[in-house]
């Protein structure tokens, strides 16, 4: 029998085999825009994790959706940024995005729906100035749950709707309404940049980029550099430093062939996307020592994608790099 996490992926593949029909267009607001470009990131982010979850040493449950929280806009940008969710009254966190197919939507939530409580309890208010403080409040409270346990989501007027989450990666995603053309992993979070969203051709090479992310917290980059011991400031450019990074860069561009594979991506769309990306004018010069350049990483990504081809033509499973053996950061 097929396990929940594999329907799920059936489901998202056929709903993308259906046919879209083109509509006229019409000028939107940049925070309809900003919605649309959550509910991709969602979509993608949840069938990356969930596809590879068997793949994947640190799991945490995945609901298909990204929150919002009306705190992030400014006292005149309210009422036009929460319309363009359909939120509510302006107080409480909300639903952002949803994956379709995903445990979140399946229990019938939708988009721009306001939760009062998670479990009984208050939403978690976060804390500091950082506009994120209460969502990463939210999502930190909800890895920590266990896998497969149904949560229960008081939705006001005395409404409960119960989810029961399904296992992925370790990795919760969002979006910033940044221009420029980039993505950052921390750990546990990959953010991703408006901009970035804007420049992919399509979904396909927008999940490449995302799972490069994905990939450098699978593989936990950072910890392994801090514990490494590199310097995150200007000399991250030079020496020892910079042949670290650029270590974690290709196998966060290995890994990422991979990753999509798994999730039913082409895997040829990691180099299309970087080599696009490498070309792109007005490229950061800063990053040549920590990154390689674009087109030895395309290299590497095809060598990657023929890789996965020798795999499936020869009927071997899939088996991603590095998760089990990474290379040392010395």
């Amino acid at each position: 029998m097929p396990n929940r996490s594999g329907m799920i992926l059936a489901a998202l593949l056929t709903s993308m085999t259906a046919p879209v029909v083109a509509a006229a267009p019409a000028e939107q607001s940049p925070y309809a825009a900003l919605a649309a470009i959550e509910a991709r990131v969602a979509t993608i982010g949840f069938r990356l994790t969930t596809a590879n979850a068997d793949w994947c040493p640190v799991r945490q449950p995945q609901f298909g959706w990204i929150w919002g929280d009306p705190r992030l806009y400014t006292a005149d940008q309210r009422a036009e940024a929460l319309a363009a969710y359909g939120a509510g009254d302006g107080v409480h966190a909300f639903i952002a995005a949803l994956a379709p197919h995903s445990p979140a939507a399946s229990a019938g939530m939708r988009v721009g729906t306001s939760i009062t409580g998670i479990a009984g309890a208050p939403v978690p208010d976060g804390a500091g100035d950082h506009p994120f403080a209460r969502i990463t409040a939210i999502e930190g409270d909800m890895a920590a749950r266990p896998l497969d346990t149904a949560i229960a989501l008081h939705v006001g007027a005395g409404h409960i709707v119960h989810v029961t989450p399904v296992a992925g990666c370790v990795s919760d995603f969002r979006v910033e309404a940044n221009e420029k053309p980039g993505a950052v992993a921390d750990g546990r979070m990959v953010l991703v940049n408006q901009g970035l969203a804007d420049f992919a051709a399509d979904d396909e090479e927008l999940a490449a980029a995302i799972a490069h992310e994905l990939a450098h917290n699978i593989l936990r980059h950072r910890a392994r550099l801090d514990a490494a011991g590199v310097d995150r400031g200007l000399g991250k450019q030079f020496g020892r430093n910079a042949r670290l990074f650029k270590q974690t860069e290709i196998e966060a561009d290995r890994l990422s062939v991979w990753l999509l594979a798994g999730a039913g991506y082409d895997p040829a769309s990691a180099a299309r996307f970087w080599t696009r990306f490498g070309q792109r004018k007005g490229r950061p010069l800063f990053q040549a020592g920590t990154h390689p350049p674009w087109r030895e990483r395309v290299a590497i990504l095809e060598a990657e994608a023929a890789a996965v081809a020798a795999a499936r033509a020869t009927g071997r499973p899939l088996r991603p790099p590095l998760i089990d053996d990474p290379a040392p950061l010395e």
